[in-house]
């Protein structure tokens, strides 16, 4: 589908980058010839003010996040125990995560400084909004939007540090005291939650037409319903982490309710009935989970329903220079782990350490849950190669059909033998000329779904309405049967969700903050993450797992630290815990 909004970039960037050149997160604007009263007398220019805020929203689940000198290592899938990065001359925050070395004065500022720079262009944008030469009808729904745009950023910070600086709608000036002391968590949460639902009345559920990929009610209450999700998770619902700082990174009190709050935000969402999973198994099985990220290049079909915000970019190859093996001119988005390939069940619904799955160890790929076949590149994939498809990718060790090991070899291409396929278009790579869709979805109806069966079995148990949520998203992964065993207790259907948010989510930046609120980092993330040789003479093949790196999780790492530069500035800006 045409992107609607990306024309007026080239304008935004010329307008903002004249007049928003941030010395700090919320410094005074800079300006030249362009001052803020010019930029919000004509209308493109107000429009494309707005748009520069929407090109940030996807920075904290992006694959490519983290990196040096221009070559990525990966994104939050390799900060956690699903990836390993690809290993760069300087240290990475993923790394520091990983090797529990992250602390204030080397990570990775981009949280804070992206947020709160993009909360004061919302705030620019609120105070000159009323004197633009636009529509008042259209104004109203502009508004709408910026405040929802608000409430994102501040769910990015709240994920990243806990309770933060809540500034309203000011706009700090230089000669302006900066508000640098940190809210509540509880206090963060009420306001995000609060900017939803103001936002949520004054725009449609679902943006059409040109103003497609724009903010609409079903993103608002998406939000809500994830914000509340975490508010209610064991971190953060009254666990005591921090000791005298427990309020600004949780609730100081257990109370079960906020499960009810969350699951009736997401059921909210379901009720609105114009949002569902785009399916398809009649083509191949689970091909709808395929065609959701590429939702524009299947839009006829419908594939956008299962989206209620997304980052909008244009046609390119950026995915696929993350996760093609070098042979496709790829590297850079992480090598999944053999933990992670584990989690795929079987495609008869059943987890691999089933006796009666029909798993075989000595052919391991086979048979497997049809989303594995689209989130891993395993030796002999067939993948697109500079225009030619349905090459295999070579990963093995050893000699094969007369041709020995090559450069996508474990232990020369892949530490781990395996390679990222989520997201990839199977038209192109990343030596192939070809640009397709490169948008990208950061609120999808399954996470709604699994939103929504978490919170409601923590508060009332596996109830129909959970198997029913969890069974559609199954279904549409093309499982067969898909239905799960009934009469599972509570906590068998909480491992039951928490798999089914692994291997749904994988790689989309959601297993990092999960293992967090769920407050099990400190098991996996001290364990020795495993990989898989596949070694083969002629027709024999073996399969032998090998260690790859030794996980180090300290308690600090629940939460990023505030970066040192910010804290020192502002005195009354408390660090988080432990750091």
């Amino acid at each position: 589908m045409k992107n609607n909004y990306l024309p007026l970039l080239s304008v935004c960037c010329l307008c903002i980058g004249m007049i928003s050149c941030q010395q700090s997160f919320l410094d005074e604007t800079q300006t030249t010839n362009l001052d803020e009263q010019t930029v919000f007398s004509d209308s493109t220019f107000t429009m494309s003010f707005l748009m520069d805020i929407y090109t940030g929203v996807g920075f904290s689940e992006d694959p490519g996040r983290f990196g040096a000198g221009g070559i990525r290592s990966g994104g939050l899938q390799t900060a956690t125990d699903e990836a390993e990065p690809r290993i760069l001359s300087s240290i990475t925050t993923d790394i520091q995560f990983i090797t529990g070395t992250v602390n204030p004065l080397i990570i990775d500022d981009a949280p804070w400084r992206v947020g709160y720079s993009n909360i004061r262009k919302v705030n620019q944008f609120l105070a000159h909004l009323p004197e633009a030469p636009l529509d008042e009808s259209l104004k109203t729904r502009l508004k709408a939007e910026a405040r929802f745009l608000r409430a994102w950023y501040y769910g990015i910070l709240l994920k990243h540090y806990g309770g933060v600086p809540l500034i309203g709608d000011r706009v700090f000036q230089s000669p302006d005291e900066i508000l640098a002391q940190r809210n509540t968590f509880a206090e963060c949460v009420e306001y995000i939650v609060a900017e939803c639902d103001a936002a949520a009345l004054d725009l449609p559920n679902r943006p059409s037409g040109r103003n497609h990929g724009r903010a609409g009610a079903g993103s608002c209450m998406a939000l809500k319903a994830r914000v509340l999700l975490y508010a209610a998770s064991p971190l953060f619902n009254g666990s005591g982490f921090g000791d005298d700082k427990a309020e600004l990174v949780g609730y100081t009190d257990h109370d079960p309710e906020r499960w009810r709050m969350a699951w009736e935000a997401a059921r909210a969402v379901i009720a609105v009935q114009e949002f569902d999973l785009f399916v398809d198994n009649a083509t191949a099985p689970g091909l709808g989970f395929y065609k959701l990220f590429l939702a524009s290049d299947f839009a006829a079909e419908g594939a956008y329903i299962g989206t209620l915000f997304e980052i909008k970019q244009g046609h390119g190859n950026y995915r696929e220079q993350l996760f093609n093996p070098p042979s496709r001119g790829g590297g850079g988005g992480g090598f999944p782990y053999q933990e992670l390939v584990d989690a795929f069940g079987m495609s008869n619904g059943k987890p691999i350490t089933d006796p009666s799955s029909g798993y075989d160890p000595g052919d391991p790929y086979a048979g497997r849950d049809p989303r594995f076949y689209n989130s891993i590149v395993y030796d002999q994939t067939p993948l697109r190669n500079a225009g030619t498809p349905d090459v295999p990718v070579d990963i093995y060790t050893g000699n094969y059909n007369g041709e020995p090991q090559g450069q996508d070899a474990v232990f020369t291409g892949t530490p781990t033998g395996y390679y990222g396929k989520k997201f990839l278009h199977k038209a192109t790579a990343a030596n192939w000329f070809i640009a397709v869709p490169q948008s990208r979805p950061l609120l999808r109806y399954a996470e709604v779904l699994l939103n929504f069966a978490e919170a409601r079995n923590e508060y009332l148990g596996p109830d129909a309405e959970v198997y029913s949520a969890l069974e559609a998203i199954r279904m549409r992964a093309g499982l067969d049967p898909y239905a799960l065993p009934s009469g599972l207790t509570k906590e068998e259907m909480r491992e039951v969700i928490r798999n089914e948010r692994r291997v749904e989510l994988a790689l989309e930046g959601h297993r990092f903050w999960d293992v967090r609120r769920w407050m099990i980092a400190e098991e996996v993330g001290n364990q020795t993450k495993t990989g898989m040789e596949v070694q083969r003479n002629g027709s024999t093949v073996t399969y032998n797992h090998f260690d790859v790196r030794k996980h180090v999780f300290r308690k600090a790492a629940y939460f990023w630290p505030i970066p040192y530069d910010e804290v020192a500035k502002s005195p009354e800006l408390v660090q988080n815990p432990y750091y």
